[in-house]
């Protein structure tokens, strides 16, 4: 495979299709992110996405739109600038929003007054802002602000964002102690009348995630340690914002998120699940009282929450998954004892919000807003009203066309080898069954594939168009069916999972829906580790991709920016040297493995990093295995460029078609054999016939 592959037919069929998906130069909107709805209930904050340029990224700004005429309005005019999360104040007089102000990365707060149109910007604070939060009377903001040089979540591509001001010469090493001061993550406030801003003191405190508690006081996702590693045993406290001092409300089993507060505070919603991935969590719903500390644990009726608001002091919106399906929830306490559960507001198997999990936004009237999505349906804003789904703008330039290349999207269920049931989709193109079949593994372990829009993940489209179905298993440790189901994979990471996937491959070929003898594989992130161990432990599949892999367990400990996912997955200690730190990694059984392996990985990823890949590759190399590594000198964990993505998606579709022949070649290839062996056959029967 070469370096440079833009005049080859696969990259510049897969750049035409990004262009009729994503036009470039064009200012409408390609993809929408954070919903919220406004106070009175007649307009809607979003942040669009849109593709100016292919050698740019993409350009994200926030946008109002009036729910009744659908007319939309970008908040400000800079065109420089990343702008998202915007948010009303509660009394609806004003709007807060981040913007970089040209500067990459370094996100600070705007706040625009409805009333005049007139656009302030707040001071500057020492770091860049993940998140902010209106106060109830709508005088002060709350902010969680990471330092200059501390590390991106996973979601956010895991990678160490630039330190600021700080300049030094090209020479100058860089030099770590564990302890550097720009890791830690603190909460601010701003005050609306004065324009100041306030640190909370908490010295000796990093905070995950933050929300107002009453006038004084922040519940607040914390740990100790601002290392990446220490969210995984962060706990719930309570900090008075003006001296800092911090209570502790609730020490988890496992890991916290969506964290939100009623607006006197007495009451706070939150959900604990086993997460992978900092705030990618959907799990279990409990409240707690700010002051008596009763915490109770909320019938969700087996929805796994990821969003949770509260729209009074006794009634909160949540959404989630429950297998195939999305929901949206509502919970009012009862007045009947041990009667505390949700009402389902509405459900579909068929559209999903976006984002890693779905969220939502209350309206007044008692409707909610979306962004919702599906394999057929590019995002759009969506509105719930009496459970049903309405569309109230939608943002496709051109997918919804091209998704016709799929024939269908197929809920699959089957039964593993012990007896549990699986589950996941089966996107088929439009040829005949049984079809050459690609299985693409999600990362996590804990998330989970459900209908998608395939404008981020060209790739999969691509294979379809051409032919190949893709097979999107769930398998156990995914989200979605309970935490029962996500623990099955803690301290078993390439155990019985290994077989839910094989098993569902055996399901689709017994269903006559995949040819046995075409099978490939592609996984990122865990789905990465799982395509390098199946690979190394089954010889079935003609072709894998593995896309931020871990392929070493000792190394991926000690190099990554999260040693503690693997010693809490794996349930083991890499000083045990006969444990699963090395019996688990597939790198010990790159001497089994006989796939054409295609290894791709960021250079800047911190979560996963490139030599998980790169010895992955050397090490099928010596076992004289077809393995090339493509390393993206600019990318973290998952590709975000547009060039990269075009190339990304172009290499995996070529790497494929290399190995597993599409129907009409494989059709080619049989004719041109029948014509040889007919040849031959000629040739015997008539030896002397010249």
């Amino acid at each position: 495979m070469q370096r440079d592959i833009r005049q080859t037919p696969t990259f510049r069929e897969t750049h035409h299709l990004y262009r009729s998906i994503w036009p470039t130069n064009n200012p409408d909107i390609n993809d929408a992110q954070h919903i919220q709805a406004s106070p009175e209930g007649t307009h809607g904050l979003f942040t669009g996405i849109n593709a100016q340029s292919l050698e740019q990224p993409l350009t994200t700004k926030v946008y109002q739109i009036n729910l009744q005429t659908q007319e939309i309005d970008p908040l400000s005019n800079q065109t420089d600038c990343s702008e998202q999360q915007g948010k009303y104040s509660p009394d609806s007089r004003y709007i807060a929003f981040l913007s970089n102000h040209g500067i990459p990365g370094n996100l600070q707060l705007n706040i625009l007054n409805r009333a005049d149109s007139t656009l302030l910007s707040a001071p500057l604070v020492n770091g860049w802002i993940e998140q902010l939060q209106w106060s109830a009377d709508s005088s002060r903001i709350l902010l969680t602000v990471a330092g200059h040089g501390a590390d991106k979540g996973s979601a956010q591509g895991a990678v160490k964002t630039n330190r600021g001001a700080e300049q030094m010469p090209n020479w100058m090493p860089d030099v770590e102690n564990g302890a550097e001061e720009y890791r830690w993550r603190q909460a601010w406030i701003y005050t609306v009348a004065s324009h100041q801003l306030q640190l909370i003191p908490t010295a000796g405190i990093n905070i995950w995630q933050a929300v107002w508690c009453g006038e004084q006081r922040i519940a607040a996702i914390t740990s100790p340690s601002p290392s990446e590693e220490a969210w995984y045993s962060a706990v719930l406290q309570l900090i008075d914002i003006q001296t800092g001092s911090a209570e502790l409300l609730h020490q988890p089993r496992d890991q916290l998120s969506c964290l939100s507060a009623t607006p006197s505070g007495q009451k706070i919603a939150f959900v604990e699940a086993l997460g992978s991935d900092r705030d990618i969590i959907a799990g279990n719903l409990f409240t707690i009282d700010s002051d008596s500390r009763q915490r109770n644990s909320i019938d969700s009726h087996r929805v796994d929450i990821s969003y949770t608001e509260w729209l009074s002091e006794e009634q909160l919106l949540v959404a989630g998954h429950r297998g195939f399906e999305t929901h949206i929830l509502q919970y009012q306490p009862s007045a009947k004892a041990h009667n505390d559960t949700c009402k389902t507001v509405w459900s579909s198997s068929e559209i999903t919000g976006c984002g890693h999990f779905i969220s939502a936004s209350a309206i007044a009237s008692g409707d909610c807003l979306i962004i919702a999505e599906s394999f057929f349906k590019a995002p759009e804003i969506g509105r719930i009203n009496h459970g049903q789904y309405h569309c109230i703008k939608s943002f496709d330039q051109g997918y919804n066309a091209e998704s016709t290349a799929i024939k269908s999207a197929e809920q699959i269920s089957w039964t593993a080898a012990d007896g549990l049931e699986i589950q996941g989709w089966l996107l088929s193109p439009k040829s005949s069954a049984p079809h050459p079949t690609i299985m693409d593994m999600h990362g996590g372990p804990v998330w989970q594939w459900r209908p998608h829009w395939l404008g981020r993940r060209l790739h999969i489209l691509m294979l379809v168009k051409k032919g190949y179905a893709v097979f999107l298993p769930n398998p156990r440790g995914s989200a979605g069916r309970g935490q029962g189901y996500s623990r099955l994979v803690l301290g078993d990471l390439g155990g019985a999972d290994t077989y839910d996937y094989l098993s569902g491959i055996d399901h689709l070929v017994e269903q006559g829906l995949s040819d046995p003898q075409r099978l490939g594989v592609i996984g990122h992130s865990y789905g990465g580790y799982m395509a390098a161990w199946l690979i190394s432990q089954d010889q079935r599949f003609s072709a894998a991709v593995l896309s931020a892999p871990m392929t070493n367990y000792i190394s991926q400990h000690l190099l990554s920016n999260i040693s503690h996912f693997v010693a809490l997955f794996l349930d083991d200690d890499y000083k045990n040297s006969q444990g699963k730190y090395m019996q688990r990694s597939p790198i010990m059984y790159a001497h089994q493995v006989t796939t054409p392996t295609l290894n791709i990985c960021g250079a800047l990823d911190r979560c996963t990093p490139a030599a998980e890949a790169t010895q992955f590759h050397h090490a099928l190399l010596e076992n004289q295995v077809n393995s090339v590594l493509v390393n993206y000198p600019q990318e973290g964990h998952g590709i975000r460029g547009i060039p990269e993505r075009i190339d990304y998606s172009a290499r995996i579709l070529s790497w494929i078609k290399q190995h597993i022949p599409q129907p009409d070649e494989l059709a080619i290839q049989q004719e041109r054999k029948k014509e040889a062996k007919e040849s031959a056959d000629s040739d015997a029967a008539c030896p002397n016939s010249n």
